[in-house]
């Protein structure tokens, strides 16, 4: 990566919004006076428009048309207020047309790629322009009550997807449609409809051949997550349609497509969260285990992944190599609002912003092996509110070879501060013990797997660990009728204290013996397992821990003490 440095200064609080053409020619921002377009290669100012209150800026595909928004207002009397989204045309700087949007959500009208059809949701309908002329309504879709919609990306034949939410006990729905096929029973594509969505976020894939929908509800009704209740619906535009089946209760944070189209990313369940990769027909392909994570994002070639935890978690990072499923490296960047792969697919963006943290504002630029190779901080009194990569059009940057070895780098490291667990008085004197609160399960390339790449079911795992039960009793049982035919056991395996076979004549004591061996047996075959691989219960812990004991109470019975 060439190292260029340019920079262009405009001071003031009111400095808070801009945005780049999709191609990266042309920056548009707004200093609470104007709105300012300039030619990202020579500086050059190409317009400038009055606009003092604009919140809210957006190009055009191919950069024909600005859009920009301001907050909805009503005069004091009562009386509607004044258009407050503006459609300029880039070239000429004149007002192509004014609309009234009352809300920031969805505020900016939805593009094709080529910019033949633009759409706005418009009181439950959507209506279509074609060729950016909005005088004329081309063509509309109306079903009763259109919450939402999202256009398909690529070029024709455009596709868009609708959800219409459900009333008086019949399903929310979402269908979708190839422009201009809206009438008639049989003009869907698709059509999935379920229950427990008071709001759903529809994702297409890059091919625009298949649909993610996470429906979501405000409240989840059995009290088990704060964060309501979520489902993952596939739909595609063949008619198929699925429920992905998450293996882990709880919410579903973030999904993902691979640039490829043929594989998403899924991070859910209550923390630590899981983290899985499927295929089109919804099967897991890859399990990442479980981790302190909420959000994944894929490089733009689709050979990296990220998988991250940010806002209230503490910006730990895994980069995972998804051809091989090897984890590259494991960066930390805390406090972090903000993440963005640069075009190159090589370098990651991480910034804390205002309004989301007022804090210790600033970014830092890091190459995806974890080094970090540029780092700004904004002085005390001043505030970061929006930091970005400049964009490239798809194949500028060709994909390279995955590297381990973390790059050099002049930025000094800094080590992250681990903040110490709490610890009650009582306990501040004593031993500090392994035990988590979550134990994280590893992903599924490093599992203990004998002789087997494919994850066991839990029926097998249940029948494996049966079998293995079994096998060691009778090699038990052999033992005691003839011991001299044991084998000798591994030294990492040998109790502390052979255990006779003796009785002491008192029925009572040699009760206790019995059930003592057999704890002691059962703390054994803990050992075995923690020794392979398996992750602990807290509980199972602290019955390896009163082995020491449960020895030295055994040999005082049986030395009659």
């Amino acid at each position: 990566m060439t190292k260029r440095i340019e920079t262009f200064k405009e001071s003031g609080k009111n400095c808070k919004v801009y945005t780049f053409s999709k191609d990266g020619t042309l920056f548009a921002w707004g200093n609470g006076e104007k709105i300012n377009i300039i030619n990202v290669t020579n500086k050059g100012l190409r317009h400038s428009f009055d606009l003092p209150k604009a919140v809210c800026l957006e190009f055009s595909p191919k950069n024909t048309v600005l859009a920009t928004w301001q907050p909805y207002t009503t005069s004091k009397d009562g009386t509607a207020g004044v258009p407050n989204l503006q459609l300029y045309d880039v070239k000429t700087g004149t007002c192509l047309k004014s609309f009234i949007q009352k809300k920031m959500q969805n505020w900016c009208p939805s593009w094709s790629e080529d910019e033949t059809i633009c759409a706005r949701n418009v009181n439950n309908e959507v209506h279509f322009f074609e060729n950016n002329n909005f005088n004329t309504i081309a063509n509309k879709l109306h079903l009763q009550k259109i919450n939402d919609f999202v256009l398909s990306p690529g070029p024709h034949p455009y596709k868009v997807a609708v959800y219409v939410p459900g009333s008086k006990g019949a399903p929310s729905f979402v269908r979708l449609y190839q422009y201009p096929n809206f009438d008639g029973p049989h003009a869907a594509l698709a059509n999935k409809s379920f229950f427990k969505a008071d709001k759903v976020t529809m994702l297409w894939n890059k091919k625009a051949t298949a649909v993610l929908v996470i429906a979501s509800t405000d409240v989840d009704k059995t009290g088990a997550s704060y964060y309501g209740e979520q489902t993952l619906h596939y739909i595609a535009v063949n008619g198929e349609s699925a429920v992905v089946q998450l293996p882990k209760n709880g919410p579903i944070y973030d999904v993902v497509w691979n640039s490829s189209s043929t594989e998403f990313c899924a991070v859910y369940g209550f923390m630590p969260a899981k983290a899985t990769i499927f295929n089109l027909k919804c099967d897991p392909v890859f399990d990442f285990g479980t981790g302190p994570r909420n959000a994944a994002y894929y490089s733009p070639h689709g050979h990296i992944l990220v998988l991250a935890g940010f806002g209230n978690l503490r910006g730990q990072m895994e980069v995972w190599d998804v051809k091989n499923y090897k984890l590259i490296s494991k960066p930390v960047a805390s406090d972090s609002t903000y993440f963005a792969w640069c075009p190159d697919g090589e370098h990651i963006l991480t910034a804390t912003c205002a309004p989301r943290l007022r804090v210790n504002n600033g970014y830092k630029i890091w190459h995806y092996t974890g080094s970090v190779l540029h780092k700004h901080d904004v002085p005390s009194n001043a505030e970061l509110w929006q930091v970005s990569w400049q964009p490239f059009l798809d194949g500028i940057f060709p994909a390279k070879t995955i590297t381990y070895q973390a790059v050099p780098s002049d930025v000094p490291s800094e080590e992250p501060k681990v903040a110490t667990a709490y610890r009650p008085p009582a306990l501040r004197n004593k031993p500090i013990t392994n035990s988590k609160l979550h134990e994280e399960e590893p992903p599924q390339n490093m599992k203990p797997q004998a002789g087997n790449d494919k994850p066991l079911s839990k029926t097998a795992l249940k029948n494996q660990r049966k079998h293995e039960a079994k096998k060691a009793a009778k090699q038990e049982a052999r033992n005691e009728k003839n011991p001299d035919l044991a084998p000798t056991p591994a030294p990492q395996s040998t109790p502390r204290n052979t255990i006779s076979q003796s009785t002491s004549g008192d029925p009572e004591v040699d009760k206790k013996i019995k059930n003592l061996k057999k704890k002691l047996k059962a703390i054994e075959q803990l050992k075995e397992q923690a020794a392979a691989g398996k992750q602990l219960e807290k509980n199972q812990l602290e019955k390896i821990q009163k082995e020491k004991a449960l020895l030295q109470e055994l040999e005082d019975l049986e030395l009659g003490i």
